[in-house]
């Protein structure tokens, strides 16, 4: 994602910051984090801190939430960062540039306040460029709310009531390959022009609306929308069937949700003028880091953060990004659309107890009552974490029927391809995946980090080997606004002071005739030799430090799968981490628990206590 240089800002030189204070501004809570340059010239994380965001009334100016965070770094740390009328509690604002140990060179910011930004798509065929134009939105940090599309099987004045119910911030319009057809996008702006939809927030300006589509139809485009709304045109996210372009489209969505959806909010305006670059979505300040990540390092990586309302799940494999959000599962706001999705059996396999049907449901019912409140006893934690692992989970399962090939470009089939069992087309192979990474609260603040573990090995059913990691204190979306500016000391305190690296998943998959899924050889750090027997429904759990590498040789059974293909034997680097290696035996995927309550029961036990995931 590429960000245009804004020329009212003044040329920000990396070399000379010394430090950076970079904000989030969420719907409930603000988080602050100070960046500091040491000594030996490194760039680390020093110290955070929170306040409520202020975005709402009684107060209504953001900014009063953001120098409250401040505040608490500038009473850790023993230095000042505000002016003389935010340290009396009035209308102040951050110091900047630094000046001896007064102040900070860079202020930067993220945002998700307000319920962040809010769009609708429209394209002409739903499964391509429809699909393509969600594509975009979503990567650029938004919630998609609908999808319009002429094949969607709604009445054009139910669509023209969507459009006008749903008063989004602003709406992507893409439709036709460049020189393809012209009549069915031409039919989309005219179901626009009949809706005359009004943005969500403020009422003295017109709803800004993209046009991604047919270059050939711009005119009439413009002549039908022009005097309405505000347009802007941009290059077609789908040139051709075989080709998708979205940069242009991700781009103009940052713009616009500068220029306007943020201007609209409380308190908005005033903090655009401090900070160094712009103000960005913080999904897509998020998937920025991912993207970067998994650029650096050359893997294929799966991204997940949960929060009270929304979970967003990115992935990049072979160098395609894709990121979903799933808007109706959180942890909070969200807990009891997770029940109704998943259903109460599903949640009752994760809890390693007894537990009465009746008594789960009203349990979730208190957690919506009471969305900011967070577990009080050790059962109470075993319920959330039971709830998470089903809201990762069918977001993955969303996120993996998104993230799919181009739809409608022509490909050669063979034979072969009749007998193939999945026709999804998703790029997401868990087989091959490398990396898998967690941030938000439960999974970051969990009281052990064997649990954060746990519960991504079992909501995304990890295959083959795979790496797992948790954001610590959930910064990755300052440090992919920092990644704009300072790409290298964002690099450094992602690897020093934010990821936290939980170990390693050995996952072999597929049903043995025999009761062993996997023979194992470790040859660990000083010369020590290991061998293990995974047997069918075990899970093993070995400490292995963050810095050491264990060498294995993975002899899986006949019919089973370690990453090389039924039977084969594989020779892998197993690395590390707080948590250890972790060797899953319980074979299929998806996983498989017992039916029956107290063989459920005794399941989700028996895997607690292999992990020592509670006291």
């Amino acid at each position: 994602m590429s960000h245009a240089v804004d020329p009212h800002r003044p040329k920000i030189d990396p070399d000379a910051i010394r430090s950076v204070i970079a904000t989030d501004c969420g719907s409930t809570t603000t988080k602050a984090i100070l960046i500091e340059r040491n000594d030996a010239g490194e760039y680390r994380l020093t110290c955070r801190g929170e306040a409520p965001t202020t975005v709402e009334a009684p107060v209504e100016d953001v900014t009063r939430g953001v120098l409250n965070a401040v505040r608490e770094i500038q009473e850790l740390r023993g230095r000042r960062f505000l002016d003389a009328a935010a340290e009396a509690g009035g209308d102040g604002r951050i110091l900047s540039p630094q000046t001896g140990d007064d102040g900070t060179d860079l202020y930067i910011s993220t945002s998700s306040a307000g319920g962040g930004l809010q769009m609708m798509v429209a394209g002409v065929v739903k499964k391509m460029t429809a699909e393509s134009a969600a594509r975009a939105a979503l990567g650029a940090g938004a919630i998609v709310m609908d999808t319009i599309a002429t094949n969607d099987k709604r009445l054009p004045h139910e669509k023209i009531e969507r459009i006008r119910q749903l008063r989004p911030d602003m709406i992507l319009m893409a439709g036709g390959t460049d020189g393809g057809t012209e009549k069915h996008v031409v039919a989309l702006a005219e179901l626009l022009r009949a809706a005359q939809p009004r943005p969500r927030l403020g009422t003295g300006y017109d709803l800004p609306v993209i046009f991604a589509g047919n270059k050939k139809v711009r005119v009439q485009i413009e002549e039908m929308l022009g005097g309405q709304c505000s347009l802007q045109f941009v290059a077609n996210v789908r040139p051709t069937l075989e080709e998708e372009n979205l940069g242009p489209a991700r781009d103009a969505i940052h713009e616009l949700f500068m220029e306007h959806v943020m201007a609209q909010a409380p308190g908005y305006a005033k903090l655009m003028t401090w900070t160094g670059v712009p103000i960005m979505p913080t999904p897509g300040a998020m998937g920025l880091m991912i993207k970067t990540l998994a650029e650096r390092t050359g893997k294929h990586v799966v991204g997940v953060d949960i929060g009270g309302a929304t979970t967003d799940v990115f992935s990049v494999f072979d160098g395609i990004f894709n990121r979903t959000v799933s808007a109706n599962l959180g942890m909070s706001y969200s807990v009891s659309n997770v029940l109704a999705e998943a259903g109460i059996g599903d949640i009752q396999r994760w809890v390693p107890f007894d537990l009465d049907e009746a008594e789960l449901r009203d349990r979730i019912g208190n957690k919506m009552i009471r969305p900011t409140t967070i577990p009080q006893t050790l059962d109470e934690l075993k319920i959330e974490q039971a709830i998470a692992r089903e809201a990762l989970r069918l977001s993955f399962v969303q996120h993996k029927q998104f993230a799919v090939k181009l739809r409608g470009t022509q490909t050669e089939r063979t034979i072969s391809d009749a007998f193939t069992q999945d026709g999804s087309g998703t790029l997401v192979d868990m087989m091959r995946l490398d990396l898998l990474v967690g941030s938000g609260g439960v999974l970051s603040h969990a009281p052990r980090r064997t649990q954060s573990m746990m519960m991504m090995i079992d909501a995304f059913g990890v295959e083959g080997v795979t790496e797992l990691a948790v954001d610590s204190i959930f910064m990755m979306p300052h440090l992919g606004v920092l990644s704009t500016v300072h790409p290298a000391a964002a690099t450094e305190v992602f690897e020093k002071d934010c990821l936290v690296r939980l170990g390693t998943c050995v996952a072999p998959v597929g049903k043995p005739r025999g009761g062993t899924l996997c023979e194992v050889v470790l040859e660990l750090p000083e010369g020590e030799r290991k061998q293990l027997t995974i047997a069918a429904g075990d899970l093993v759990f070995l400490r292995l430090g963050v810095d050491d590498v264990a060498r294995a040789t993975l002899t899986p059974a006949r019919g089973v799968d370690v990453g090389a293909g039924p039977g084969q034997p594989v020779q892998r680097d197993l690395r590390g981490g707080v948590c250890g290696l972790v060797f899953d035996g319980r074979g299929r995927r998806p996983l498989v628990v017992p039916a029956e309550r107290a063989a459920r029961v005794e399941a989700a036990a028996k895997w607690s206590r292999a992990l020592d995931l509670y006291p």
